[in-house]
């Protein structure tokens, strides 16, 4: 599977533009989309983005999309990931959107049509769908201290998905392995356009410049 991971997209439409472009060049399977797609709203926003993907995709909220954002994408063409379990080509996502305090291992997600523990979800071949990467993956600001979710940082300690997809840090774009988790931080701005993740027997992944 070919993935196409992006983040921060935070309301331009020119940045929406390189995304479009990017899904054009690069023919994904599937797009994921980590969150604050909107700059502080409105939700909507998100709802004519999320529609001019011209591919399949999954989206969590951001820390700047405002509380209603999952309704927005769900009145989308798009797949609102957000507190779900949800299977894809064989793939199993798990999201959890929002900011750092959105995020803790005792919180449950919807898995069909009851609720569970999220880290009674998350094993070895799940991809996980973060806004927030996990602390000291990819999460250094530009005063140098990381910043990412110390909670998230536990969860993948605990249950080793097989990647993790986060956006948020602009000044820190990249991957890298965790144990046996590959974290991606596919935040765009002036260093990055996303991310191209393939996802097979193992996993490549090309950064876009």
């Amino acid at each position: 599977m070919r993935i196409y991971a992006v983040a921060d997209i935070h309301g331009s439409q020119y940045r929406l533009n390189l995304v479009v472009q990017q899904i054009v060049d690069c023919k994904p399977d599937m797009v994921v989309v980590c969150g604050d797609i909107t700059q502080f709203g409105p939700s909507e926003v998100a709802t004519q983005f999320l529609n001019q993907l011209p591919v399949g995709t999954l989206a969590v909220h951001g820390n700047c999309d405002p509380v209603d954002t999952p309704q927005a994408i769900e009145r989308s063409t798009a797949v609102n990931l957000h507190g779900k379990l949800i299977k894809k080509r064989g793939v199993t996502f798990v999201g959890m959107g929002g900011d750092a305090a959105a995020i803790r291992i005792d919180h449950s997600i919807m898995v069909g049509s009851r609720m569970q523990k999220v880290k009674d979800c998350v094993d070895g071949i799940t991809v996980l769908v973060t806004h927030v990467p996990p602390y000291r993956t990819c999460d250094r600001v530009f005063i140098g201290h990381h910043a990412g979710s110390k909670s998230l940082r536990e969860l993948i300690d605990m249950t080793h998905p097989r990647l993790v997809l986060s956006g948020h840090i602009h000044e820190d774009p990249g991957y890298m392995t965790v144990n046996e988790t590959v974290v991606v931080n596919c935040s765009i701005g002036k260093r990055s356009e996303g991310a191209v993740i393939e996802l097979d027997a193992s996993i490549t992944v090309r950064f876009i410049s």
